[in-house]
């Protein structure tokens, strides 16, 4: 995998650039001056990044993911991962038939669904799984793969399912190992 350089990263204009960023140069990144990342974000092979985009620190991004913030934007809050194939949409079209749909019709044809979407810390998204607009995905949520996430989660829980449903609790190591690791790396 090749990642952009510190140059090319520089030139794309993002909004904000925090260290040690890597993005693939096989991603594909629109509107960078809307974006802002975090200390140590990676976006791998085949992601598409568009519209306002907010990333915390160490935020993994792995290949073949949609984060379409568009105009309300997607925050990710630190620690968190989205798995092969995730799709995160800030905004769409009204399926329904009330009206049209598609980027390509003027907005008074069509009725879009616009709300921001956040992922607070230690998320963690499974393969393949989507999250819709207006979703917020609490701290320490677990999102099975496939899952389709239309409604915001509890934190600590694991949710699986389409629609996604909390199944049980999520364990609650993983702070004691980010406070080792925040050490380890000062």
């Amino acid at each position: 995998m090749a990642y952009l350089s510190a140059t090319q990263l520089s030139e794309l204009g993002f909004k904000k650039l925090g260290k040690d960023v890597r993005i693939s140069d096989k991603a594909s990144i629109y509107n960078p001056e809307l974006i802002e990342l975090g200390d140590y974000t990676r976006i791998d092979d085949f992601c598409v990044v568009s519209g306002r985009v907010v990333f915390g620190k160490y935020n993994h991004i792995t290949p073949m993911c949609l984060v379409a913030g568009g105009v309300p934007g997607i925050e990710f809050a630190d620690f968190c991962t989205l798995a092969y194939g995730v799709k995160v949409f800030a905004q769409s079209d009204d399926y329904s038939g009330a009206t049209l749909t598609n980027s390509l019709i003027p907005k008074k044809f069509k009725e879009e669904i616009f709300a921001k979407v956040v992922l607070e810390r230690h998320v963690i998204v499974g393969a393949g799984a989507t999250i819709m607009p207006g979703v917020t995905i609490e701290e320490g949520c677990s999102i099975g793969a496939m899952a389709l996430v239309a409604k915001s989660t509890a934190s600590w829980g694991i949710y699986v399912g389409v629609p996604a449903v909390r199944v049980k609790e999520r364990k609650r190591d993983l702070l004691d190992l980010e406070k080792q690791f925040l050490d380890e790396v000062k």
